[in-house]
């Protein structure tokens, strides 16, 4: 068990440096309008904090199908080197275009991670923890993000050190204070991904490993990493070679196998004894032929594999355009409005300082509820949190798009506006948040597992473009409770959605939930046929 939980928390190292990276280009953006003169060129300024955006859904593209040809443990190796030269480069930018390739950098870095991280942690988890440990990513983000804010804020309260002078041929230059504080801490990148690869992504815990548990001799669960075996036909299990390698590898004589399907269309073989023996979720399976041959595109097509990306594409698309990037883009404006800012202001911050605390105060209170949602993710279940968070986001935005619409008076406004804010950022973490990519690791058959995840964080990142850069053309056109009562709308759509097609995945090997939906999409077309 603790084998498992120690990969998890490798993997979501790139998280951790993903929401580093998001409040640190935040904080610096303030800077590097100053240090490269971007006062007047908005369009450099939002291309700097949009390229990340760019690279992500670029390498996205390819990320799935190069993941199920050459395996997860190489990529998220690939990720950690991107986030460290990239952070090298950041650091030493002498003008904005060498910025805008780190950062376009650092989006691969990303992509690789958002991408990748869940459909891990999914791989190798048990199955009784496997919500637990697929919500550290979202932990890992939240907590970079708040250390990120911290040290920000600490470097706007030091004008006279924010710029490091240095002398070039008699001249005093000031070092961009924004490229520093994109560049500090990413040196710990290539740390974390040395981490990675000694704590179980790389070395011993190769990809042919899941994480099995039964009974022992004394009658108490015994669990650990079991090697996995292909299917041979005529070929006695202890001759079958892993995944590791194809057939008439090292095989320990007598040794355990498992086989699990390919297709989500295909029933598993032994699922009756994969189910006795509390399987906790499988690392990437696949048949010889799928191993040599690669990802099959028209597999994408199987009834089950169609049915598992409505879903997953679906949450994806529900959970950008519930608003989350828009309240997170607005926090400093609408708490500023509530009066927070006006008081930060009075015991001596600047504006700039007093949004970046409050960005790092309600960062901080979105840790304890991804806590609750770790706790709860495997005891009450995924769609359980769903269909109980969505409501009270709803409520939440309805209540801003009423203090934006009623004349309730200064206090009032005050009040209802920072409350329906942290209540907004602290249930979203719990439920909508880390949920679609928990779901999406979990629903997809093994041999195209890559590739459909990868659809679906591009759908994420495509989304999130969309969101983003929309905004202010919404605000212009209909106000900012125009836009706010979209986003309400949007979570009802998605209860109604959770509602009828999420089915519950806790406590379920992945093998029984590709059948699942296998099972469901071919009842659903005998009864319309």
């Amino acid at each position: 068990m603790s084998g498992a939980v120690l990969v998890a928390i490798a993997a979501s190292i790139g998280n951790l440096l993903q929401g580093w990276d998001n409040a640190t280009i935040a904080g610096a953006v303030l800077y590097i309008k100053k240090e490269f003169s971007l006062e007047t060129q908005p369009l450099i300024e939002g291309l700097i904090v949009a390229m990340s955006l760019i690279g992500a859904t670029v390498i996205t593209t390819f990320s799935g199908a190069v993941a199920d040809a050459v395996g997860r443990r190489p990529l998220l190796i690939a990720s950690s080197v991107l986030y460290f030269v990239s952070g090298l480069v950041m650091l030493w930018a002498p003008n904005v275009y060498v910025l805008l390739l780190a950062r376009l950098i650092d989006g691969f870095g990303i992509g690789l991670a958002v991408t990748l991280v869940p459909l891990y942690i999914s791989e190798t988890a048990p199955t009784d923890i496997r919500g637990l440990l697929n919500t550290l990513p979202q932990f890992s983000g939240s907590g970079g993000m708040f250390l990120s804010y911290c040290m920000v804020f600490t470097m706007s309260l030091m004008p006279l050190i924010s710029r490091q002078a240095t002398s070039v041929e008699g001249k005093e230059i000031a070092a961009p204070h924004g490229s520093i504080m994109g560049g500090v801490g990413r040196s710990s990148s290539m740390q974390g991904g040395e981490a990675v690869s000694s704590m179980g992504i790389g070395g011993g815990w190769q990809l042919a490993w899941k994480w099995t548990e039964r009974e022992g001799a004394d009658g108490q669960k015994e669990g650990g990493f079991q090697r996995i075996y292909l299917h041979e036909e005529g070929v006695s299990g202890d001759r079958r070679g892993s995944i590791l390698s194809m057939p008439g590898g090292d095989i320990p004589p007598g040794g355990e196998y498992i086989q699990a399907a390919a297709l989500v269309s295909q029933p598993a073989l032994y699922s009756k004894d994969l189910i006795e023996q509390q399987l906790a979720g499988p690392a990437m399976v696949h048949p010889s032929e799928a191993v040599a041959k690669g990802t099959k595109w028209a597999e994408l097509f199987e009834p089950g594999v169609k049915h598992a990306l409505f879903v997953g594409i679906g949450l994806q698309i529900l959970q950008q355009f519930a608003g989350i990037n828009g309240v997170l883009y607005y926090t400093p404006q609408i708490l500023e409005q509530a009066g927070v800012g006006v008081l930060l202001s009075n015991i001596g911050l600047s504006s700039s300082s007093a949004s970046i605390l409050i960005s790092a105060l309600t960062t901080l209170l979105m840790l304890p509820s991804i806590g609750i949602a770790m706790r709860l993710m495997d005891m009450s279940g995924r769609r359980f949190l769903l269909l109980s968070t969505i409501p009270v986001l709803i409520v939440a935005l309805a209540v801003l798009v009423l203090v934006n619409v009623l004349d309730v008076g200064t206090m009032v406004h005050a009040a209802l506006s920072t409350i329906s804010v942290i209540v907004y950022f602290c249930f979203f973490v719990m439920g909508f948040g880390p949920i679609p990519n928990i779901l999406c690791a979990e629903i997809f058959p093994t041999s195209v597992r890559g590739i459909c995840i990868a659809i679906c964080a591009l759908t994420f990142w495509i989304g999130d473009i969309i969101v983003t850069y929309t905004l202010p053309v919404m605000l212009n056109a209909i106000g900012l409770a125009g836009v706010f009562g979209i986003y309400a709308v949007v979570c009802i759509l998605a209860f109604v959605f959770v509602y009828m097609k999420v089915p519950e995945t806790k406590g379920m090997p992945l093998e029984v939930i590709t059948e699942f939906f296998s099972v469901g999409a071919k009842q659903g077309k005998e009864a319309t046929d």
